[in-house]
């Protein structure tokens, strides 16, 4: 063999080994790379049977777009953030949450399922959060309980990114979109659950945040106090504290006018109720009825099993992905010029997603059965 030959054989050799390119695609094709771009892409007037012959060539070479070279060409990254801006002095508070796992790995799999892949980006605390973010080219962002006036959302769409908020946000943030639960039903269903198994005084433990499912739940606790003539029993705390939690839980309990059932909005309450009933003297569910929002497993299992409220944050990380998506790949997700010329948004786009009242032993008062003595043993006098 020449060495010409051995020398073409080490390169077609090396391509065959290394990945494939969109000009091998187009050759094994037999197409040009404009058709190879327009068929994997889903764009041009194509012949169905060549947009389909395309693609199998490119899953038999095993092809995969650059994404330099896609970000060059459609002006997108195919990288989508996601944070909770409103939790904690540490960057990454947020993901000790059960909530925030079954959320992420939802979203993960339905950006993944759409070609994009999710980037987890630090919350704002003493970190300089937007210069991080500025880093990282994203195409639009998901953004988990904003807070009122949040400034992270405000800069983003101020960049042209676009927001969808996991959270019903305030009138004054611009999001994209939002995806939210019904939470003044949920919270008054479950208290009605509470004043069902015999409840007289509910108690709630709740945060000290402005973000909307904190204002929501606390505001329709105090409704539904005001509608069933019960005066308020709650104690507030900064919710991304475990510390505050329990002392909050314990200083509920501590007064004078202490509750018969709690709801506690955040994942560690049920625990923290559970161990200061216990200090206190408080059999659950005898004495103390508990209800706590969490997605953790453990409360099937502890002494006993605690009913919790779930907001299904699996379906709503599926669909905030979705939504974002839907408006990064949008002709119109930018917001059109007004007739003096400022842009006018679009009105946000809204999905109420459903949850689920998880009952168990610690809302569900136990009937007091007639104590009953156990038979005298026969005395020898009685013989």
């Amino acid at each position: 063999m020449t060495a010409a030959g051995k020398h073409q054989m080490s390169r077609s050799g090396g391509r065959r080994l290394g990945r494939a390119g969109i000009r091998d695609v187009a050759a094994a094709a037999g197409v040009s790379i404009t058709t190879v771009s327009d068929a994997l892409n889903g764009k041009g007037r194509l012949p169905d049977a060549t947009r389909r012959h395309v693609r199998e060539v490119a899953d038999r070479l095993g092809y995969r777009p650059s994404a330099a070279a896609r970000t060059l060409r459609t002006g997108k990254s195919g990288l989508i953030g996601l944070t909770v801006t409103t939790y904690g002095e540490e960057p990454f508070t947020f993901t000790e949450f059960a909530y925030f796992a079954d959320m992420v790995r939802a979203a993960t799999s339905a950006a993944l399922a759409r070609g994009y892949a999710l980037v987890i980006l630090p919350a704002p605390a003493r970190h300089r959060t937007l210069d991080v973010w500025s880093n990282v080219a994203l195409d639009g962002t998901v953004v988990i309980d904003p807070a009122d006036h949040d400034p992270v959302v405000t800069e983003l769409v101020q960049q042209g990114i676009p927001v969808v908020s996991d959270g019903r946000p305030a009138d004054s943030l611009p999001v994209t979109a939002w995806v939210d639960n019904d939470h003044e039903a949920a919270v008054t269903h479950l208290l009605d659950h509470l004043a069902d198994s015999g409840a007289r005084r509910i108690g709630l433990l709740t945060g000290t945040s402005t973000d909307t499912y904190t204002r929501l739940s606390t505001s329709a606790y105090l409704r539904w106090c005001e509608r069933v003539g019960q005066d308020p029993v709650y104690e507030a705390y900064p919710a991304h504290d475990p510390r505050a939690g329990a002392v909050a839980a314990d200083r509920l309990l501590a007064r004078p006018d202490r509750p018969d059932a709690v709801y506690g909005l955040f994942d560690p309450n049920g625990t923290d109720l559970l161990a200061a009933a216990r200090r206190y003297g408080l059999r659950v569910p005898e004495d103390l009825l508990l209800v706590c929002c969490s997605e953790s497993t453990v409360y099937a299992a502890t002494e006993p099993p605690i009913t919790t409220l779930s907001l299904k944050p699996g379906d709503i990380g599926t669909t905030v992905v979705q939504l974002l998506i839907d408006a990064i790949e949008s002709d119109d997700r930018r917001p059109a010029p007004g007739p003096s010329g400022p842009p006018v948004p679009h009105a946000p786009r809204q999905r109420i997603m459903p949850t689920d009242l998880i009952v168990r032993t610690s809302s569900q008062r136990r009937s007091r059965s007639p104590k009953v003595n156990p038979p005298r043993p026969p005395h020898a006098d009685d013989r």
